[in-house]
C-alpha cells in the first residue's frame, strides 16, 4: 500500500534514482535505511574486482569472453565434445593422419572399394604408396589388374591423395611342399603318395 499523499509515479521515480540520506542528527530509520544500504551495495558493485590489482570495472561494462567463468548458450571449448572430433584434432595435432589413412585402407577395405570387390580380394599390405592385394582366383586376379586405375581414384576420393599410388595384385597362394632349408628339386607332388 503507498502512502497517502504520495502517488505511484513518486514511488517508481524514487527507484529509478537513488537519494541521498542527508545528515539531519537522527540516525536513519526503516525506508531511509534500506535506500542507504542498496546505495551503498550499489556503489560497491560498480567498483567489484575479481582479484587484487585487477582493473576496475564500469558500471554496463561486461566481462571479455577469456575472464568469462560460465558456459554460455555457444559452444565453448569446456563443452563436453563427441568422442570422433577429439579423436580427429588429436590425430591433425600430433601428425598421424597418414599412418591413420593407411591403416583405414587395411581395416575398412569393404566399404571403400564395396562389397563384390571385397570379396574376391583381401588387402595384404601397404607400404611406401604401395598396396598389395591378393586375389581369390587367377580370373579376379586379371580383374583387379584391369580396375586398378579405378581402385586407385576411388581410393583417392575416400582416404586421400598420395596415400595408395600403386597397386600390386597377385594370384592366389598355393600350398607349399617344401618343407625344411634343405629340399631336393624335383616335380613336386604326385597323385600318389605310395
Amino acid at each position: 500500500m503507498s502512502r497517502p499523499g504520495r502517488s505511484r509515479v513518486s514511488d517508481e521515480s524514487a527507484e529509478a534514482e537513488p537519494t541521498e540520506v542527508k545528515p539531519t542528527g537522527l540516525k536513519p530509520s526503516g525506508p531511509q535505511l534500506a535506500r542507504a544500504a542498496l546505495d551503498a551495495a550499489r556503489a560497491a558493485g560498480r567498483t567489484y574486482t575479481t582479484r587484487p590489482g585487477a582493473p576496475k570495472r564500469e558500471p554496463g561494462d561486461g566481462q571479455s569472453p577469456k575472464r568469462r567463468r560460465w558456459s554460455s548458450a555457444g559452444p565453448d571449448p569446456r563443452d563436453p565434445q563427441p568422442l570422433g572430433r577429439l579423436v580427429r584434432r588429436m590425430v591433425a595435432e600430433r601428425g598421424w593422419d597418414r599412418p591413420t589413412s593407411e591403416a583405414r585402407v587395411i581395416g575398412d577395405w569393404e566399404s571403400l572399394v564395396g562389397p563384390e570387390i571385397a570379396a574376391k580380394s583381401k588387402p595384404v599390405g601397404l607400404r611406401d604408396g604401395e598396396l598389395t592385394l591378393q586375389a581369390e582366383s587367377t580370373a579376379w586376379a586379371t580383374q583387379l589388374r584391369l580396375l586398378s586405375g579405378k581402385l586407385l581414384g576411388m581410393l583417392a576420393a575416400e582416404v586421400g591423395p598420395n596415400v595408395v599410388r600403386k597397386i600390386r595384385v597377385h594370384g592366389p597362394a598355393a600350398p607349399s611342399w617344401k618343407r625344411g632349408p634343405l629340399s631336393i628339386r624335383g616335380r613336386g607332388p604326385r597323385d600318389t603318395y605310395g
